[in-house]
């Protein structure tokens, strides 16, 4: 069970994930012994996945992104399965998710432009047996960007 400490700790590090141990327990008003066990038993129990580094999409020639719905032609479990296993594998898939709705998964793909698309498009994903439809959904602009799950802190 997660109390207030821990959560304060998560939410510093969800802002600033080089935050030192010192300055986090000085936020916190804490020495740093205790703040030092307690981010090592979220590692342990895997509250804390991993540590990041956001990069700027755009500094790196990634300008567009595509939401990607995918209907399938068959919903078995291996089916379905051996689905995610070749689409996570393309590193141009930032995320992977198995919706419900006229979907059933929905890809956001990171590339330099709309012929890197249809590269894609046509090397990888037409290549995947078990797609049925595809509908891309290009975006526009980015409005809201955040990595950081909302913590209720009492």
């Amino acid at each position: 069970m997660l109390d207030t400490t821990d959560l304060k700790i998560l939410q510093l590090l969800q802002k600033n994930a080089r935050y030192t141990i010192k300055e986090i327990a000085a936020q916190l008003n804490l020495s740093t012994t205790p703040i030092f066990d307690r981010m090592k038993r979220l590692e342990k129990e895997g509250v804390i996945d991993r540590y990041v580094a956001l990069v700027n999409p755009a500094k790196v020639g990634k300008t567009l992104f595509v939401f990607v719905h995918i209907s399938l032609k068959e919903h078995a479990r291996p089916e379905v399965e051996k689905f995610v296993e070749q689409v996570i594998g393309f590193k141009e898939v930032l995320e992977c998710y198995h919706v419900a709705g006229d979907a059933d998964f929905v890809l956001k793909v990171a590339l330099a432009n709309v012929e890197a698309y249809h590269e894609f498009v046509l090397d990888k994903l037409s290549v995947v047996n078990n797609i049925g439809k595809v509908e891309s959904r290009f975006c526009l602009s980015v409005r809201k960007y955040s990595t950081e799950i909302p913590l209720e802190i009492e």
